[in-house]
């Protein structure tokens, strides 16, 4: 089984009890059972029609994503787990990871979803101060939010948690206390989140008509640094930009197959893949409503439309992901962009403290990380 390529998958589950306003992912508001079952069945079959075109694989991940998936029946869940393990050949550690709101109904549930075959749980804390939740149009407080993690802890092998900050008005000593209060949890795995003002969003609205004012580049640097700094003295190593975890084997292994390029399905409503199709790295983008997404694998087996990529935008693509981690990426792999250490735009970034000086990799430093997507632009904008 060692032999056989690795192979992500990650399901999209769209359906959200509320909308945060800062967020510009494929969702909707949670709408009746019967289009959720109907949703589950054409996820499982589009799964099923993908293995006909990947072939044996060695499943590493399922991710089960949206959207808000612990809103889902937790026996739909069972059965798309199910369903990608008959599918694939599991790794022997094969990481089945949900993603959670901290609300005590969900809470609730984790020992079913536990069950059903996840064993890491993806908690949406985002902040521990009932104003910032608030702010986040969040539909949970402080104390469901301690309460969540707690139960998560005890149910499932591996926890992290996601936080957003750079909020208005937040200083580095009070983001501090919430790293310290993330960190008393246990976890871990954390994943902090400088808040970004998506295009289209409410709070893109928000900030256009003067409601609020984003901090400025100073304040994001500084609440940056006070996160590599406090997360690192407790014993976490910051493995990819917004990703720290407390040992290799804490890392999330699905994301690590994002960054690394391997192969991953994308099954549901928007859900994006990438797939190693005759030898060419081709990208799949599935429909975004969920009646068209349905409709589609009703009707083609397959709820996606298929590009091929350029080896040029296959090498681009590395770039973007892999300068992400601080493993980097290998320079074979940028062979199509004709790059390599002695390349004057690398020497240049390198003389600027901004990539590490390796014959074997493209890293970027902590100083790059910084900066990355300068970094990135510099590197793939001719």
């Amino acid at each position: 089984m060692s032999d056989l390529p690795p192979l992500g998958v990650y399901v999209h589950w769209p359906y959200c009890a509320r909308i945060c306003p800062y967020c510009d992912f494929n969702v909707v508001r949670d709408r009746r059972q019967a289009e959720q079952a109907a949703l589950a069945d054409a996820i499982v079959a589009d799964l099923t029609a993908q293995r006909a075109m990947t072939g044996p694989r060695r499943l590493v991940s399922v991710f089960l994503g949206g959207g808000t998936p612990s809103l889902m029946d937790p026996a739909w869940a069972a059965r798309i787990v199910e369903a990608a393990k008959a599918l694939w050949t599991p790794d022997e550690a094969v990481e089945v990871s949900l993603e959670a709101n901290p609300t005590d109904a969900e809470a609730g549930r984790f020992a079913a979803f536990r069950d059903a075959g996840v064993n890491r749980l993806s908690l949406g804390l985002q902040s521990f101060d009932d104003a910032a939740l608030t702010f986040l149009g969040r539909n949970h407080d402080a104390g469901q939010a301690r309460r969540a993690a707690e139960v998560a802890a005890a149910t499932f092998p591996r926890l992290s948690v996601d936080l957003i900050y750079a909020l208005p008005g937040q200083t580095p000593a009070a983001w501090r206390e919430q790293l310290a209060a993330v960190i008393a949890l246990g976890a871990e795995h954390v994943s902090p989140y400088q808040l970004t003002i998506e295009a289209g969003t409410a709070f893109d609205r928000a900030v256009r008509r003067g409601a609020f004012t984003p901090p400025d580049d100073a304040v994001g640097e500084a609440l940056y640094d006070m996160t590599q700094v406090t997360l690192e003295a407790a014993g976490f190593e910051a493995y990819e930009v917004s990703n720290h975890a407390r040992g290799e084997a804490a890392r999330s292994r699905h994301n690590l197959v994002y960054w690394r390029g391997q192969d991953y399905v994308g099954a549901g409503p928007g859900a994006h893949g990438r797939l190693t199709l005759d030898g060419v790295r081709t990208a799949t983008t599935a429909r975004a409503g969920v009646a068209d997404y349905i409709r589609a694998v009703a009707d083609a087996e397959t709820g996606f439309e298929a590009e091929p990529l350029t080896a040029i935008e296959a090498a681009e693509e590395r770039i973007l992901m892999g300068l992400r981690t601080f493993e980097g990426v290998g320079w074979e792999e940028l062979a199509a962009l004709r790059m390599e250490p002695s390349s004057a735009v690398v020497r240049g970034l390198v003389d600027q403290g901004l990539l590490a000086d390796d014959a074997a990799r493209l890293r970027a430093t902590a100083a790059g990380r910084l900066v990355l997507d300068g970094v990135t632009r510099a590197l793939i904008v001719r």
